[in-house]
């Protein structure tokens, strides 16, 4: 990794106006970056691509500018401004007087030890790092920008324009990582999907699903402190096209990142805590495997672009070039349609079952038709009883009209209730007979002391989806009809990690169904 010529004055602590013992240079296809003490310069590259011009002075001071401001929504403690790259005395310094030859962003360096890839490495990562990112993104979600100019960047149309000049630019370099077999495969199947589901998309776009996000959101950009603090770093300030998408594409570039570190468990726990917050997104995790196959295509790009950089270092290249192959293998097994089937998830509330029904459809790509969330949008009409028989008898009639259409629309399901009465699991049988689709029935049960902390957490979280507490739990425990043997329920362990239930269900569903999906 070299500076250019003009710029390599930058290498000495003497061209800053701080302490810096040393000077090291970071490189990426379309930065550099100078760490220098307690603060980083980066530098754009002047180069152009089909998806982005840094080429001429103005622009790049510009989009400097542009990140600092798009950065500060998610991380403004380390955003601190732009500042000029001046020639002094023939050698380059960063600020003060002289005519500015390049700019950069000033940003305060955030501790190594606490960037997610590092927690990943060392073990640290855990189930609760995972939730905590995902409710920074949902938080940062629900406050960004929306309306009209943001939404048609999230259109079947634009999305599907995306998917094609990805494919493109990834042909260019077919032979070399990529096969044209490859990319056909990859062609069908975002043409096949949009055509059979391009209504959705653009229905979300219209619903608000789409926001003006990140763009970019790979565990290289999450910072997470010990206050479980996040901080979602380095969005994309180049195109407001590729920025701007359904919030289910930046759920799924992390998700697709964790899957390529081969952490598909934090990758579970991540969209399905995601999912857990946005309750009325019923249809996200049915996108998420197609959104996941996008993300891995732009990063393999990414990758095969380093490669063929002639002024990269050979190693540096050779294993850009192994990155990219790894990533079109997992576009590849995201690239598949799931089996359509019905999974209805059942056991008494604070059993771990919400919880597990979330990555599951994260992980079976299925629409998430919740009791909990018809029960909230029923009663914001009339505020009936909540957990009466008649309230309770129209909320699982609704969930199973929901469910009922998504079947039709060739979406698998997860029928998320409690289904504490037999009747109730049996319509849900009746209603994948009547759609001519498998059903698979799982039912969590766990250890009374935990669902008793468990409900006693909601208390202290008031605007949970689910308003069942103690007296809830105690009243469905004097009332439940188990699952009898011939009802074919797996049955569950809800203190055991989704991940593992998840394991469990599919060596059960292999004998169900020909096909489980895969990553």
């Amino acid at each position: 990794m070299t500076l250019p010529r003009r710029l390599q004055g930058l290498l000495a602590p003497s061209a800053y106006d701080h302490p810096a013992r040393r000077v090291e240079l970071v490189e990426t296809h379309i930065s550099l970056v100078l760490l220098a003490g307690d603060y980083a310069y980066k530098i754009k590259k002047a180069v152009r691509f089909d998806f982005l011009d840094y080429g001429t002075l103005a622009i790049r001071k510009r989009m400097c500018a542009r990140e600092v401001r798009l950065n500060r929504r998610t991380c403004p403690e380390a955003y601190l401004g732009v500042v000029p790259i001046v020639v002094r005395a023939g050698s380059a310094r960063v600020g003060g007087s002289g005519r500015p030859v390049e700019y950069a962003v000033r940003m305060r360096r955030l501790p190594r030890d606490a960037w997610l890839p590092t927690l990943i490495a060392r073990g640290d990562a855990d189930s609760g790092t995972l939730r905590d990112i995902a409710a920074a993104l949902h938080a940062f979600h629900a406050g960004a920008a929306r309306g009209r100019r943001v939404a048609r960047f999230g259109s079947a149309r634009t999305v599907a324009a995306i998917w094609r000049e990805n494919l493109d630019e990834l042909g260019r370099f077919a032979g070399a990582t990529v096969t044209s077999r490859q990319l056909g495969v990859l062609a069908r199947f975002g043409e096949r999907f949009l055509r059979e589901h391009g209504d959705l998309v653009d229905a979300r776009a219209a619903s608000g699903r789409v926001r003006d996000g990140h763009g970019d959101l790979r565990a290289d950009s999450i910072y997470v402190d010990r206050a479980s603090h996040v901080c979602l770093t380095d969005c994309i300030e180049f195109s407001d096209r590729l920025r701007c998408g359904d919030v289910a594409s930046d759920v799924a570039f992390l998700a697709m990142d964790l899957d390529a570190r081969r952490r598909p468990d934090l990758a579970d726990e991540f969209a399905g805590a995601y999912i857990e917050l946005a309750s009325d997104d019923e249809t996200m995790p049915f996108l998420l495997p197609f959104y996941r196959c996008q993300r891995a295509i732009v990063r393999a790009k990414v990758e095969r672009i380093t490669a063929a950089d002639a002024g990269a270092p050979d190693p540096q290249r050779r294993r850009a070039a192994a990155r990219a192959r790894r990533l079109l293998a997992l576009a590849r097994r995201y690239a598949r349609t799931p089996p359509a089937v019905l999974i209805v998830v059942g056991g008494l509330s604070g059993t771990g079952k919400s919880h597990f029904a979330a990555a599951l459809a994260v992980r079976w790509g299925a629409a998430l038709v919740r009791s909990d969330a018809v029960r909230r949008d029923l009663e914001s009409g009339g505020n009936p009883p909540k957990y009466g028989a008649a309230a309770r008898a129209s909320v699982y009639a609704e969930a199973r009209e929901r469910a009922r259409g998504h079947l039709q629309a060739g979406r698998p399901v997860v029928l998320d209730a409690t289904h504490i009465e037999r009747r109730e699991r049996e319509a849900a049988s009746a209603l994948a007979a009547a759609c001519g689709v498998p059903v698979l029935g799982v039912w969590l049960r766990c250890d009374d002391r935990v669902v008793r902390a468990r409900l006693a957490a909601r208390d202290a979280a008031p605007d949970a989806l689910s308003d069942a507490r103690l007296e809830t739990y105690l009243a469905q425990r004097r009332r439940v009809e188990p699952p009898l043997p011939r009802e074919r329920f797996l049955r569950l362990d809800g203190a055991a990690a989704a991940t593992d239930n998840i394991g469990l269900l599919r060596d059960v569903a292999a004998g169900t169904l020909q096909a489980w999906p895969t990553r």
